[in-house]
């Protein structure tokens, strides 16, 4: 459809008002909210992780992308919720312990959303418990982010902390920023690691088999 195609360009080109007029002419026509997410939205991110994978774009071209996408989702989310659209999973993300660094996080988040996750955004300095809290209210994906090689022991920490709560085997943790590596991951035991936010999102469906 010529609107969902449009809904698309816009997205791909960060022209937020574009986004918006797109998903309102295509709930004025009548095309489900579903199909909008999942034929408009969803491809739009998609293509635009692919041009940063490929050094076509970069984090500022994705940040505005991606806000022009979380302009149209804003439209959409209380109708998916009436229609009982289910999420893919719900993420618990934050920055944590003792960073205050939110520029990739917050990017993940919002690829994640624009790929069909619910976000439960913890925001920076999160502490082990506000993920342990999350995870007992629902999360299934844990998502750490740290920029500072002196609060990557956070993320040990709070995975400790969700063994110690009995909560380790319902959930998967993944991790990313800056200065952390695979190796990293391996070492605390997390599920994955993930270097940009493009590839998050790809790790974050494969955790729970959606890929």
């Amino acid at each position: 459809m010529a609107v969902l195609d449009s809904i698309k360009e816009a997205v791909i080109s960060g022209n937020k008002p574009g986004a918006v007029a797109g998903v309102q002419q295509a709930l004025n026509e009548g095309i489900e909210p579903g199909k909008i997410l999942n034929e408009g939205l969803i491809p739009a991110m998609a293509e635009v992780g692919l041009r940063f994978e490929n050094g076509e774009y970069f984090v500022p071209e994705m940040l505005i992308a991606a806000r022009a996408m979380q302009a149209g989702l804003d439209l959409l989310k209380p109708l998916l919720a009436q229609g009982g659209v289910e999420p893919i999973a719900t993420v618990a993300i934050g920055t944590v312990k003792g960073d205050l660094h939110d520029i990739g996080k917050n990017l993940v988040a919002i690829m994640l959303e624009g790929a069909g996750f619910a976000i439960k955004d913890l925001g920076v300095n999160a502490p082990p418990e506000k993920f342990v809290q999350a995870v007992n209210e629902g999360a299934q994906i844990v998502a750490m982010s740290a920029l500072l090689t002196t609060t990557m022991p956070s993320m040990k920490t709070t995975l400790e902390a969700l063994k110690a709560a009995g909560l380790r085997d319902r959930v998967k943790v993944m991790i990313g920023g800056a200065p952390v590596t695979q190796a990293y991951a391996d070492e605390i035991g997390a599920d994955g690691y993930s270097p940009d936010a493009s590839s998050a999102t790809r790790l974050a469906k494969s955790l729970v088999g959606a890929a």
